[in-house]
């Protein structure tokens, strides 16, 4: 998630609440480092303010458009006359909130947007008796509940929607954490074995050695 914010204190309140849901969230503070974030970074939501300094949010929204990636762009603004939301989407945003908002409420847009990939994903993952429910931030296997942190809520979700497919270290860096994460560090390594432990046995996650990690009995 990427949210662009030019009031400091609500975007670092928003980040901070997203990634209690097990989000990896990045922030930036004005229209033109929205730009060059989403110009490097395959983010799967901007929440992103109208009226940014140095670059209009609509240009922002209209840069995300153009790329034609994945990212769904909820537009967070003041502005709250329904010409105004209609226009914002007309620039190709995908859900509009106006401010003051209550954060369930954003929280429940940001994770609907980002349900909306190609091919779409329900809200609950289940394999290998494994559930993972997505809107409730709650995960069990076999009927009990497993108490995660949102880091291991994270590394699951991403290993589960993988559907059996190899998923790297770097992956799981880059989708579960946020842009500041040390490329170094064995945040991963340790988030899977505390993760393997609560899942309990038989095992769900295997090392792939010298690939990354996969999710699902052989």
């Amino acid at each position: 998630m990427l949210v662009v914010e030019d009031e400091r204190l609500l975007a670092d309140s928003v980040a901070e609440g997203l990634r209690r849901f097990s989000m990896a969230v990045d922030v930036c503070y004005d229209g033109e480092q929205a730009l060059e974030r989403v110009g490097v970074h395959g983010y799967d939501v901007v929440v992103l303010d109208r009226d940014l300094p140095k670059v209009h949010g609509d240009a922002v929204c209209a840069a995300v458009v153009r790329a034609g990636g994945e990212a769904r762009v909820l537009m967070l603004t003041a502005a709250a006359d329904v010409t105004d939301r209609v226009a914002g989407l007309g620039l190709g945003a995908d859900d509009y909130l106006t401010k003051p908002f209550a954060f369930a409420e954003l929280v429940a847009r940001v994770q609907a947007l980002s349900r909306r990939t190609r091919p779409a994903l329900p809200p609950v993952l289940e394999r290998d008796g494994v559930v993972l429910d997505l809107p409730r931030h709650q995960a069990a296997r076999d009927g009990r509940f497993l108490l995660l942190s949102p880091k291991e809520f994270a590394v699951l979700e991403v290993l589960m929607r993988a559907e059996g497919a190899v998923v790297s270290a770097e992956e799981l860096l880059e989708k579960a954490w946020d842009e500041h994460a040390d490329p170094f560090t064995n945040a991963v390594r340790v988030a899977v074995m505390t993760l393997r432990r609560k899942l309990g046995d038989p095992p769900v996650i295997e090392t792939v050695p010298g690939a990354g990690y996969r999710f699902g009995t052989p």
